[in-house]
């Protein structure tokens, strides 16, 4: 941590107009050093402008609607669970139970919902955002409770939670980035598009409306988040039934929740 503040001051010594940072483990170096440089932009990216704990108006925080891109990789999970014979089962995987992993749980767990009311939708958590043996145990639990679908919402943890289901022949999700280079068990993966963030960050600065003092709220409307590329397995009716759904995420016809119940 010593060394992430270090760095950072020595960037913002340099009077660079923005520095962007990513992920919240970067939000105590953040509010140590943008105090000492009010003239230089701070953006950061993955993390929401509240967790700084005081009011900067040289940092720009962001708030991914996480629920939003859930919500689509829930329902399509949950179309493609019909075609299996049984119960249908799908699950998710959290790695700590924060609000930003919540929020893609609840959406994913409403969407499943809507495309198949009686749905049964499994949920834990792997207390880790870096162990893949504690997901891929947690995910293979889920699994032989009858999981067709299994959602990683745990970082590299997760990427245990993808073996698994590669290794049962069930679908898995991915988090965050495209994970789809892992293999044809990929359904498809629920995004945060962080070079979106970067560009509207850069973009707010060159037009002189830099957000200082609150978060950029990036969601499927301004594509901030969204779907990776869907197996080529899916029928096409059920791709374009995800469309019909997004487009009325975004006109604001689907009240999504944000947490977990």
């Amino acid at each position: 941590r010593e060394d992430w503040e270090a760095r950072l001051a020595s960037l913002a010594a340099q009077r660079y107009d923005l520095i962007v940072t990513v992920t919240t483990l970067l939000i105590d170096a953040v509010r140590a050093v943008a105090p000492q440089f009010p003239k230089v932009r701070f953006a950061m990216i993955d993390a929401p402008y509240e967790f700084l704990g005081a009011r900067r108006k040289n940092v720009a925080g962001t708030d991914f609607r996480t629920e939003e891109t859930g919500y689509l990789a829930g329902y399509l999970a949950a179309k493609l669970e019909t075609r299996r014979r049984g119960r249908d089962v799908i699950s998710s995987v959290g790695g700590i139970k924060v609000p930003s992993v919540d929020a893609f749980i609840a959406g994913y767990q409403a969407g499943a919902r809507k495309a198949a009311p009686g749905i049964t939708t499994l949920n834990g958590y792997s207390g880790s955002f870096s162990d893949p043996a504690k997901c891929r145990a947690l995910a293979l639990s889920q699994i032989a409770r009858g999981s067709g679908v299994v959602f990683n919402v745990a970082g590299t943890c997760g990427l245990g939670t993808l073996a698994a289901a590669k290794t049962k022949g069930v679908w898995g999700i991915g988090v965050d980035s495209d994970q789809s280079s892992l293999g044809p068990h990929i359904l498809t993966s629920a995004l945060k598009r962080f070079d979106v963030a970067a560009f509207k960050a850069v973009e707010a600065l060159r037009n002189g409306r830099f957000p200082g003092g609150r978060n950029v709220v990036l969601g499927l409307r301004n594509r901030g988040v969204g779907l990776g590329k869907i197996s080529p397995r899916v029928p096409r009716p059920f791709v374009r039934q995800v469309a019909q759904i997004r487009a009325k995420i975004v006109s604001g016809r689907i009240d999504i929740p944000t947490e977990v119940k």
